[in-house]
């Protein structure tokens, strides 16, 4: 039995030969790169090819799907800007990982005021299970009242509890998800879920607004209540475009501001 890729592979070629043969349809047709780039996602997408892994060269590429290899360099330049390929001079392309110092801050947008960029120190406040809110629900695309896992821990910089995070994530998904496997687990969260789940996150959309910090909140992050905070608003999403994971963080701002590239 054909495999998904191989039928997508054939599929493609298929199409190609069509569009040859009827050129005044084959403005219907996304560009040869763009076609390349879908299958180079699908082989990520179905673990042909392992976070940290790496593809075949461009060469390999070029025969395996029958275009150029100019084709194939432009859909892995466009996966390289979207930080999903990872291009090493020297020793080839890489399937992008968590684990890799330069993705640490892609996610984390908070930037020191002063000094250099840290790591934030780590503290689990609680994972629990519960039913999904109608918000998460509507959010991560479930039925109303599924089960969520939701995580709430603290990040810290030089000794300064900073930001409040809450991330609800589904637990189809995150089974076996514990507070001792993430208390455990020695790095950043989203590499946790890429090496313990096979969940990578590709993109997020983020909404921003300010909010007063209540008894709880103020509590944990040591101000005052009703001091404003910066209240980020996160929904991420894994291959195909499947939202995984809400998450609302709560952050100081006193040392550190938002940073976004436009």
């Amino acid at each position: 039995m054909m495999d998904s890729t191989s039928w997508l592979w054939s599929n493609f070629r298929m199409r190609r030969q069509r569009a040859d043969s009827a050129k005044p349809h084959a403005a219907t047709f996304s560009p040869l790169y763009r076609q390349i780039k879908t299958l180079l996602l699908i082989s990520l997408e179905s673990g042909e090819w392992q976070p940290g892994a790496a593809i075949p060269s461009e060469f390999e590429l070029a025969v395996r799907y029958g275009v150029s290899q100019g084709t194939v360099r432009k859909a892995i330049d466009e996966l390289s800007s979207e930080s999903l390929l990872v291009r090493r001079q020297g020793k080839g392309t890489f399937v992008a990982t968590h684990s890799e110092p330069r993705t640490q801050f892609r996610f984390l947008r908070l930037r020191a005021t002063e000094g250099e960029e840290q790591q934030p120190e780590r503290r689990l406040i609680d994972c629990r299970r519960i039913r999904a809110t109608a918000e998460i629900a509507r959010v991560l695309d479930m039925k109303s009242g599924e089960s969520v896992v939701v995580l709430r821990r603290i990040l810290s910089f030089r000794g300064i509890p900073t930001v409040l995070d809450e991330i609800s994530l589904p637990a189809t998904i995150f089974k076996g998800m514990s507070a001792a496997k993430v208390s455990g687990y020695n790095g950043a969260l989203y590499d946790l879920f890429e090496s313990e789940f096979g969940v990578r996150m590709i993109r997020a959309e983020e909404r921003i607004r300010a909010l007063a910090a209540d008894a709880t909140t103020a509590e944990l992050l040591n101000v005052e209540l009703g001091l404003p905070l910066l209240c980020v608003d996160r929904v991420a999403y894994t291959y195909g475009d499947r939202a995984v994971e809400f998450r609302r963080g709560l952050y100081r701002t006193e040392h550190h501001y938002y940073a976004n590239t436009l």
